[in-house]
């Protein structure tokens, strides 16, 4: 199987036995060639309700109150071929993976992304790895080519979402992904062209340090009367900004009664050329339009740590993040205002996980995003929290079902004369996850 789908499902702390298994492996004159995957489809309710903002992740609580759909959860579906050979003593490997959703529409942000962001193909499909490697374990490994990024990956691969659904997957339906615990308790990596080193693991510990494709800044213009979710931001009008971004992540991860591992991540990005925009609803049609004064540069910096703890069926997982510039959600949404000028964020979750004696994985976590407002901001902070419970029950080697409940919550903390908001999205999701 190809090994992030592994590192995936293992940093979840919901590694069942199909995750552990190698895919279809094929002798291939000097390769090994790995053919491996997972399929998986939830059936999903999602319920809105409270003041006219739109939740994270769901339905506008002003338009469709309630929606129903068949739709990929967070981890998408993976149809991955790897290959590894040993030549001049170099250990050389290439992964190449193909990424279809369950759905059968196409709307909402992760396609519209990909689109701008140059990181995949419209309608129901994505490309998210295309890369090689080469090293050897006296020094470590290069890797050049898109995949995932370094900066806030742990956070995502330990999410135990990663085989449901998380949140409210109304408002994603469609698309290859839903958004998990993406915006209420971490912000997402993204898959990224990039060129990074790994040093050699030293009884535990490892770092990486990569050069990976800048992102632009993005936002909508924001209203406190008819456009109440969403702010306005400055953009950039490269499509990836003057300079890459710099990406960097060291952990340490033991084994025993107690096993474990704590890690942090930063990154930093210079963000230049950046415009005063308007600019569409978020999740809904993701449109710049430039125009306005050139608002100069700035860098956008973050960086965070977390840790995960195991001993005997308890898993125990604590993560928290700091971001200037940053963002929510996604990489540089809304992490500037209209004159330029950076905003705070950040982000945190804790997660507890249990495998009964019928090796169901039962499971409990809350997060929290929020976004501070400047002084030219028309609100003050902006904060999506959920909180999720799951259970994770293995039926074969392979294949596993998954049912999770997950309440939403978007709340806009205004400034002055305008009211505040407040918004919530239920999510029922059950359906199932196939290794191979």
């Amino acid at each position: 199987m190809n090994k992030n789908i592994k590192l995936a499902v293992a940093g979840a702390v919901l590694a069942l036995s199909a995750s552990a298994n190698a895919g279809i492996i094929i002798p291939a004159g000097d390769w090994t060639l790995d053919i491996g995957g997972n399929v998986n489809a939830y059936y999903t309710n999602t319920r809105a309700s409270g003041d006219a903002t739109t939740v994270i992740g769901g339905v506008n609580s002003t338009g469709a109150r309630s929606e129903n759909n068949i739709t990929t959860g967070l981890l998408p579906n993976f149809l991955s071929v790897s290959g590894t050979t040993r030549q001049n003593d170099l250990d050389v490997a290439f992964t190449i993976s193909i990424n279809p959703g369950a759905s059968t529409t196409h709307s909402g942000i992760q396609s519209d992304v990909n689109n701008v962001r140059g990181g995949g193909s419209p309608l129901n499909q994505e490309n998210r790895q295309a890369f090689l490697t080469f090293g050897d374990k006296s020094w470590g490994s290069i890797k050049l080519g898109k995949d995932l990024g370094v900066y806030a990956s742990d956070a995502l691969l330990s999410d135990m979402t990663l085989l449901g659904v998380g949140s409210a997957a109304g408002g994603l339906a469609g698309n290859t992904t839903t958004l998990g615990r993406i915006g209420t308790g971490f912000i997402y990596a993204d898959w990224k062209a990039q060129a990074a080193y790994t040093t050699p693991n030293f009884n535990g510990f490892q770092a990486t340090v990569a050069v990976t494709q800048a992102w632009n800044t993005y936002g909508a213009g924001y209203n406190s009367d008819t456009d109440k979710n969403v702010f306005g931001s400055a953009t950039s009008s490269g499509r990836g900004g003057a300079a890459p971004a710099f990406e960097a992540k060291a952990s340490y991860a033991w084994t025993g009664d107690v096993s474990g591992k704590v890690w942090v991540s930063t990154i930093s990005q210079k963000v230049t050329g950046m415009r005063q925009t308007a600019g569409s609803v978020f999740g809904t049609n993701f449109t710049t339009v430039e125009g306005g004064p050139t608002l100069g540069a700035d860098r956008a910096n973050a960086f965070d740590i977390g840790a995960n703890v195991n001993a005997g069926g308890l898993g125990l997982t604590a993560y928290y993040n700091k971001g200037r510039g940053t963002g929510t959600t996604v990489m540089l949404r809304d992490g500037f205002d209209s004159m330029g000028k950076r905003r705070d964020s950040d982000d945190w979750y804790v997660q507890a996980t249990y495998a009964l004696p019928t090796k169901t994985k039962v499971g409990l976590s809350y997060g929290e995003s929020a976004l501070d407002g400047n002084t030219a901001d028309s609100f003050r902070e902006y904060k999506n929290s959920m909180w999720t419970v799951g259970a994770y029950h293995p039926i074969t080697k392979h294949l596993n079902l998954v049912a999770e409940y997950s309440n939403a919550q978007s709340e806009i903390n205004a400034r002055a004369a305008t009211a505040d908001l407040d918004g919530k999205s239920k999510t029922v999701s059950a359906g199932a996850i196939l290794f191979f």
